[in-house]
């Protein structure tokens, strides 16, 4: 993937600047903005009703915002179906998965792009070419570690949850062009299957695809991410790092009960990994820094 910079600073893949979307009198979003810098790995968090379901789906194009710009490598585009967003190279796997159970494994990794059979048979007889598809989706699920699953042609409702979450997360790097955006990948899952998750979405990102992670799983947030966006009542504010800040914190200011003195130019950098800036941290409750505050003595 080619980085573009602007000075210092890497161009976002992805980014969002002031997204509005009202239903009647609920605003879900208001104002908000998201940066996705290329070779990262972006957490959303945020309490229920939060607007980080919203914000992801402006982005998959389910929902098309009333105001607000979203720019892809810098250029502005308009998704108005999620036909769009594909088109634009972004993935989203669902908390549903989205895969047709009755299906074998790679027939889903190709569900809506079903490859045709070259020649007549294809082009008049409109025959699916499957063996092609099977091979394929072997060959993905490999580069992505899932060994354990050697029969292409497998249903997936024989799989265990973390296969088939590696089914949808398979697709989605096989298709994801640009970015993959996971929305509670973990959250009907078992330890070995989490685990087995997490590093699926290291693997995606070491293949140079950005990963935007939506989860209320603080210690798979401060595992995998490499910043974490912080969104509350419709738009963010904070942007941490699993380095400058504890989960404590991040809670803290997801709920209200610590205020973010980030300004809008800090929330949106890059990690310092990527630009060798230093860390921002600025969250006060009162006149206190969350890194000063301390447990009171006896």
């Amino acid at each position: 993937m080619t980085v573009a910079m602007t000075g210092d600073i890497p161009t976002p893949v992805l980014q969002a600047k002031r997204l509005v979307k009202s239903y009647g009198r609920v605003v879900a979003l208001d104002g908000a903005n998201l940066e996705l810098y290329p070779g990262e790995v972006l957490a959303v968090i945020g309490d229920n009703g939060a607007g980080k379901s919203t914000l992801i789906k402006c982005f998959s194009g389910a929902v098309i915002p009333d105001e607000g710009e979203i720019y892809i490598d810098g250029e502005l585009v308009r998704l108005h179906s999620p036909g769009d967003s594909m088109a634009a190279g972004i993935e989203t796997v669902y908390q549903t998965l989205a895969v047709c159970p009755a299906l074998d494994i790679g027939t889903n990794l190709f569900l809506g792009r079903e490859r045709r059979k070259p020649g007549i048979l294809g082009s008049v007889f409109r025959m699916l070419d499957l063996g092609g598809m099977r091979e394929a989706a072997r060959k993905e699920m490999s580069e992505l570690g899932l060994l354990t699953i050697q029969d292409m042609t497998q249903a997936v409702e024989t799989l265990s949850g973390g296969q088939r979450q590696g089914v949808a997360v398979a697709r989605a790097a096989a298709f994801g062009q640009r970015v993959v955006i996971m929305d509670e990948p973990t959250a009907a899952l078992g330890v070995k299957e989490s685990s087995k998750v997490l590093q699926l979405i290291r693997d995606v990102r070491d293949r140079g695809i950005p990963v935007i992670l939506i989860s209320h799983n603080m210690p798979h947030v401060f595992d995998v991410s490499d910043r974490i966006h912080i969104h509350r009542l419709g738009r963010r504010v904070a942007v941490v790092t699993p380095g400058s800040h504890s989960m404590a914190d991040a809670v803290a200011i997801m709920t209200g009960a610590l205020e973010s003195q980030q300004t809008e130019e800090e929330m949106s950098r890059p990690s310092p990994s990527q630009t060798g800036l230093e860390a921002v941290g600025h969250v006060r409750s009162g006149s206190m820094t969350s890194t000063q505050a301390q447990a009171p003595g006896p």
